[in-house]
């Protein structure tokens, strides 16, 4: 690298040979240097110095930066305190990736709070996120950082400022030491003075820097050509330049051994501002003792540009490796997993990944971060859906657990009420009920079965026990309502209607006063019993209906020769029939209102259909009547 980087060229004189020399060199060197990632030992001087600093800060940092990503917003602000705490106010690059991060949890909170607004009816115009303090702390702190920032920036730009001014005065001072030609030999010493005044000053404006040394060299050199000094006090100054320059040649070849090349090339580029300061060595050793630098220079940066061109390859290969994970992160669809087994599956998958993530190294700077939040906002994504699938599944388990929790309290009661009417049923429907419940959790599954089994098999052993209790008791009420059916069909069909109806009411009362019978004949029993009644009422209602039709008969011969009388009776006939039509048109669509798989519900049914069948009859009566009405013969005059 050359000693006087980005000085315009001028006029070869007899001392400036090296500086000549060294403009080719920057050319070459800044070419090599375009191409390269990272700033090296070879970077051109005069590039912005705050930057550059920034750069090698960063670079030293970056294996203690803590991985922001992974904090929660109590850890971000406590970050954001301790950075302003320390006072590292060139860690603004630090602060933006904190407050992306912030911004990030505060955006999924603000984007979960809305989710809930709206899934419970509301309209998005009406939503307003709820304040967060530590928002407000962050903001607070943030805005803090960046007026010291502002002001430390400002600070150093004034004492750039500053620097610049007291360099541009040594030179008019050195200026000033030209001027007395007469005493420049006198003024060597101060000269001198001025030089090292001139090189303690440091950090100026880098937009100045280039002009000012160029000053500074043009300066120094045409005070060396007005310099009347003996050759003794010269070459001893040369030999002094010589001397150091060789230090310096040899510690730029040990960097060649150094293992950290970052680092060699740290230390070479101090190297070379400490031969830029250097003064010239005799007119016939410049050219050798500058190349003899330059060839260690080139090792050292040779090896610097094949560690980054490595590390670049390196780094690219790790980015497609990491793009590969994400992709296989983002292709698993929640959706599609059901069940737990599935889940865990795809959960071991998940963390497999993220081992594998672990083990890849970091991918070129300018992806690194937005690759790792791809990767981190897939994986959030999967186990956000697990996180609510299990939310889920547990509160189907636990209605699950209450549903059956009530069923064994239903069992538990009805144990207590084993002779209540269809006590059996409830038990049986109970049972039937529990199949259509899902599962609950596996740790309660084996003691809520066990618990409801247990009231189940109570009460059947109590109903078998009672049961046998009973039989003898159920076998006499068959006999005795057997007897009953007996006397019922022995009412003769033709007797007279006021013997015959309080005899059979006495039989039916008499009937339901008798107990249970077996249950297996318990229908056909009663089929028989209402067969027998039904019997004795049908021929009651035929005898009554033939009584009715022949009075009715007698009735309307009353009538012929009445036009008038005639067409009213016809039309009460009609009305009565339209009444009649619409009443069985009622009880026929109340049928399918009850459950005939009860007893009760089959006793309703049964009396249902006795009404259908009354109204059906008293129809074909009316019918009838309407009939004779019409084909009656008229009574002649």
């Amino acid at each position: 690298m050359s000693e006087n980087e980005n000085v315009v060229p001028v006029e070869p004189n007899e001392v400036d040979k090296e500086y000549q020399a060294a403009q080719q060199e920057v050319v070459e060197q800044a070419t090599v240097e375009a191409k390269t990632e990272a700033p090296e030992a070879a970077a051109p001087e005069a590039e912005k110095k705050e930057e550059k600093e920034e750069k090698k800060e960063e670079k030293a940092d970056a294996p203690e930066t803590p991985n922001y990503h992974e904090m929660d917003k109590e850890g971000l602000v406590e970050a954001l305190k301790k950075i302003l705490e320390d006072s590292r106010l060139n860690a603004h690059k630090e602060v933006s990736l904190i407050k992306q991060c912030f911004n990030g949890i505060r955006q999924k909170e603000t984007e979960e709070e809305m989710q809930k607004f709206l899934d419970a009816g509301n309209e998005p115009a009406a939503f307003s996120a709820a304040p967060c303090a530590l928002e407000a702390q962050f903001k607070e702190l943030h805005d803090e950082f960046k007026e010291k920032r502002a002001a430390f920036l400002e600070a150093e730009e004034n004492r750039r400022q500053e620097n610049l001014a007291k360099k541009l005065g040594v030179l008019e001072r050195i200026k000033a030491l030209m001027e007395d030609v007469d005493n420049i030999n006198r003024n060597y010493p101060r000269f001198v003075e001025l030089q090292a005044e001139f090189k303690e000053i440091k950090d100026i404006p880098g937009a100045a820097e280039n002009e000012v040394w160029k000053q500074y060299k043009q300066q120094e050199e045409h005070f060396y050509d007005l310099l009347k000094l003996n050759r003794e006090l010269r070459d001893l100054d040369f030999k002094k330049n010589l001397e150091i320059k060789r230090q310096l040649i040899e510690q730029a070849k040990s960097l060649a051994e150094e293992e950290d090349v970052i680092e060699a090339g740290r230390k070479l580029q101090i190297l070379h501002n400490e031969w830029r300061e250097t003064g010239p060595v005799a007119k016939e050793l410049r050219d050798e003792i500058w190349n003899e630098f330059k060839e260690a220079s080139t090792v050292v940066n040779k090896r610097h540009q094949e560690f980054f061109d490595s590390r670049r390859e390196k780094e690219t290969e790790n980015e497609q490796a990491k793009t590969k994970l994400c992709e296989e992160v983002e292709a698993i669809n929640p959706e599609e997993i059901k069940g737990f087994g599935a889940w865990e599956k795809a959960t071991d998958a998940i963390k497999g990944l993220q081992a594998q993530w672990k083990e890849i190294g970091p991918a070129p700077r300018k992806v690194n971060n937005a690759i790792f939040a791809r990767f981190r906002a897939a994986c959030d994504k999967f186990f956000e859906a697990k996180a609510e699938y299990y939310k889920t599944v547990k509160t189907e388990y636990r209605d699950n657990l209450a549903k059956k929790e009530a069923l064994c309290q239903k069992a538990e009661e009805l144990l207590k009420q084993i002779d209540a009417p269809g006590a059996r049923e409830q038990v049986q429907a109970l049972q039937a009920e529990w199949k259509t419940i899902g599962p609950v959790e596996r740790r309660q599954s084996d003691a809520i079965w066990a618990r409801f089994t247990a009231a189940c098999n109570a009460f059947y052993e109590e109903l078998r026990s009672r049961r046998s209790g009973k039989r003898e008791e159920e076998t006499a009420n068959l006999a005795a309502k057997k007897a009953v059916i007996e006397k019922i069909k022995a009412i003769p069909l033709d007797g007279d209607r006021n013997e015959v109806l309080p005899a059979i009411r006495e039989l039916q009362i008499e009937w339901q006063q008798i107990g249970h019978v077996p249950y297996k004949v318990k229908e056909e029993l009663y089929k028989e019993y209402r067969t027998a009644c039904d019997a004795v009422y049908n021929s009651l209602d035929s005898t009554r209906t033939r009584q009715r039709m022949s009075d009715y008969q007698e009735r309307i011969r009353g009538l012929r020769g009445d036009k008038g009388k005639e067409i009213s009776e016809r039309e009460k006939l009609l009305g009565a029939l339209d009444r009649k039509k619409a009443d069985l048109a009622t009880y026929e669509n109340n049928m399918g209102f009850f459950n005939v798989k009860s007893s009760a519900g089959n006793a309703m049914v049964q009396e249902l259909e006795r009404k259908i069948k009354k109204i059906k009859d008293e129809i074909d009566e009316i019918n009838e009547k309407i009939k004779m009405l019409d084909n009656e013969p008229k009574n002649e005059e």
